[in-house]
Parts: structure tokens; sequence; C-alpha cells
């Protein structure tokens, strides 16, 4: 008889403990509403003052400002330079149109660099040193862990030593 009472006390218990995760599965899945863009969704503004005039940017997810991830898209123009440069997280870049253009080391040498066309993916480590450009209009997806930083191998190079009016990033 003792062993029924067990036997039962525990097939309740156990259904107990089911409902209840099956509660908190169902309200951890209605938390995580899922952000979507479409091409037009997208806003796009000036890119940041520590990148050379002439780029468009749109955040996707996060702030690049801030510990954490983020997502971004960069527009640029064609025949547009990154000078070498290095950032002090891992970079993630997707090239979603056109063809991008990266080279490694302190000097830039467009003869050496590597052609990405759309759809390729490359990373680069922190402090890594690099150099990046275009021959024409081209559309990258840059991710990681914030917060994002760009740091110029030739402090002569960084946009923000002569331009003051952009956004700081």
């Amino acid at each position: 008889m003792s062993n029924i009472i067990f036997k039962a006390t525990l097939i309740g218990l156990l259904s107990l403990g089911s409902i209840g995760i099956t509660f908190a599965a169902d309200e951890t899945m209605k938390a995580e509403k899922p952000t979507l863009f479409t091409p037009k969704d997208m806003q796009w503004s000036e890119g940041p003052n520590s990148i050379p005039k002439g780029a468009k940017i749109s955040v996707l997810e996060g702030d690049l400002s801030k510990e954490g991830p983020f997502t971004i898209r960069i527009m640029l123009p064609a025949n547009y330079t990154i000078s070498p440069h290095t950032h002090p997280g891992i970079e993630h870049v997707t090239v979603i149109s056109g063809e991008f253009n990266i080279g490694m080391g302190d000097k830039l040498d467009k003869n050496i660099a590597t052609k990405l066309p759309t759809g390729s993916f490359a990373f680069m480590d922190p402090q890594m040193h690099h150099y990046a450009f275009t021959r024409g209009k081209t559309v990258i997806q840059l991710h990681g862990i914030g917060p994002w930083d760009i740091i110029y191998i030739n402090p002569k190079d960084d946009p923000r030593n002569s331009n003051k009016t952009h956004e700081t990033m």
C-alpha cells in the first residue's frame, strides 16, 4: 500500500515539475522576439568620424560604443580606403555586395591585398594590422563584440585628428 502511495506521489510531483518547466519555457519563448530587417527597413546615416568621410552606416544590432554584440552594415563608395589599423576586438566582415579588398601589414599596398567578392567572409583577430579599400561601390556587414574602435598605425591617417564634426565611435 505504501508503495502505491509513493508511486502516486512521485508521479504527481513529476507532473507538476513538467508543467512548471513548460510554463517557464513558454515565458522564455514569448520574451524572445526576432528583430528582422529587409533592405528597405535599414536606416543609413553618415559613418562615424573614425573612418574616412563618404561611408554610410546602418546599425542592425547593439551599440558600437558599449560592451556587447553588435552588427552593422557599411556602404562604401568606389575608391574608398581605410589606412592600416587595428581593432581591440575580433572583427568579422561579410561582403554583402561589391568587392572588398583587405591587406595585412603596416603599409598600404593595393598590389598584395586579397580581393573578396560578394558573399566572402573574413575575420581579423584583435590587434591584427590590416587595411581595406574598394574599387567600386561596396556594402559590408561587420559584427563583433563591443566596444568597437579603430586604432590607426600612423596617427596622421586617423580622420578624428582632422575632422571634429562627425559623431565619435
